[in-house]
Order: structure tokens, then sequence, then C-alpha cells
């Protein structure tokens, strides 16, 4: 059995990604592991932020940056709070890019033993047309990949 030291959580906000969050959170504090939260901003946001920086004053790239950082990061302790978790010391990453690669560079980058995400996440129609970012990772991860479900009344299982 491999010792699990450090585990990454995948966090896009979604409601599944809130129970991956809760999952992760048990497992670190069970196996006594480094909790580490990372928040990819898709490049596609900051590409839209740039357009608007172009036609109007009232917002700059750098400040729309800081500011979803700020609300994300609060965000994540929030989450992390009402999952009752608030006691275990967490790592809270942020980057922009695409989700699948800078995932994996943040896994590797901080010597991750074990990924947790959730099978869905905010949902788009690239993600209909090309795949979404948690199967692309189910192919690519460095490392375990660990995906939590949680089953919504109502939905039947296979």
């Amino acid at each position: 059995m491999v010792d699990i030291k450090k585990i990454i959580v995948a966090f896009d906000f979604s409601k599944y990604a809130k129970e991956a969050l809760k999952y992760g959170c048990h497992l670190a504090d069970v196996l006594g592991a480094r909790l580490v939260i990372a928040n990819i901003i898709h490049r596609r946001d900051i590409e839209a932020a740039k357009w608007v920086e172009k036609v109007s004053s009232e917002l700059t790239v750098e400040a729309y940056m800081k500011n979803r950082e700020k609300m994300r990061a609060l965000e994540i302790d929030m989450a992390v709070e009402k999952a009752g978790y608030d006691h275990i010391p967490i790592k809270k990453i942020f980057r922009t890019g695409i989700p699948l690669y800078e995932i994996i560079e943040v896994i590797k980058s901080e010597h991750v033993d074990l990924a947790i995400m959730s099978p869905k996440g905010r949902g788009n129609i690239s993600g209909l047309l090309f795949g979404s970012t948690a199967e692309k990772l189910f192919r690519h991860c460095p490392v375990p990949l660990l995906s939590i479900r949680r089953w919504e009344k109502g939905e039947g299982r296979l």
C-alpha cells in the first residue's frame, strides 16, 4: 500500500466538486495527509476579461484576477468549514490556463500522491463535444485519481 502524504482536490465550485472536497478533507484528516485545493481559472475567462479591458476602463485583467482569486479563496474556506474540516491545514493554489494541463502541473510540482475530483464540473458545450476535464485527466493523471460522485435522489445507478 502506498503511503498517501499529500492529496489534491481539483475544485471548480460546482455542486459535484463540493462533494469531492468533503471527501478529500475527510481522507486528509483520517490519513494525516496534507491537502492541496487547486482551482484553475480557464484561459477563456482571461481572454474575455482582456476583451472587456479593451472596451472599458472599468476593468483590468489584473484587477479581475486579484478579485477572482480573493473571492475563490473565501469560497474554498467556507466550503471547507461547511464540510466540518476547518481544523485541517490546506494549501490553496490558483492557476490560469487549460484546466487539464494546469492540474497535472500542480500534481507534479506539489508531489501529490492522490488526486480527487468529481466526474462532472460546471459543464459547457465543449465538454459535450470534446470530453470533460475529468475524462481527460483519467487518461493522463500521473497519480491515482479518485472520482467522487454523489448520487442525487432519483438518479439511477448502473
